[in-house]
Parts: C-alpha cells; sequence; structure tokens
C-alpha cells in the first residue's frame, strides 16, 4: 500500500475512533452504520470495515454487532 494510502486508511480511522469516543462520552450509543457513514462523509462498506477492525482492536471502545434492519446497528460503549 502506497503512503498516501496508508496515511488516507488512518485518517479515516482515527476520524471514526474520534467521532465513537464523543457518542459514549455519556454512556453507551447504538449507531446505524448509514447514518455514521452520512456523518463522516464515508461509504457504508468503510464504515463496516472499520467497526469489524476496531471490534477486533480497540482496548478503549467495546463495539458489538447489535441488530441488522435496513443497516447494521452497532452497540458501542467506552471499556
Amino acid at each position: 500500500m502506497s503512503t498516501t494510502a496508508e496515511t488516507t486508511a488512518e485518517t479515516k480511522r482515527r476520524r471514526f475512533q474520534e467521532y465513537l469516543r464523543e457518542r459514549t462520552a455519556d454512556g453507551e450509543c447504538y449507531c446505524k452504520s448509514k447514518f455514521v457513514a452520512e456523518d463522516l462523509d464515508l461509504s457504508t462498506r468503510e464504515i463496516g470495515q472499520l467497526f469489524a477492525d476496531l471490534r477486533e482492536n480497540a482496548s478503549d471502545l467495546d463495539v458489538e454487532r447489535w441488530a441488522y434492519s435496513n443497516a447494521t446497528t452497532w452497540r458501542v460503549s467506552q471499556a
């Protein structure tokens, strides 16, 4: 992967994590991928991949796939 692609991916990951930390500052939240994608100006596919990666690698956030109805809903809380 090129340096530019790595930088772009890292920027997206950082923005996504900051967004979720803000949303969970007062407790857990339930997020639909399509609305997160709209808020961050990313595709739902990108958001799905970011959620999956975060679920495996984040130490400060607990991420759980919660439900699916017209878009995946994720339950997110601070660890």
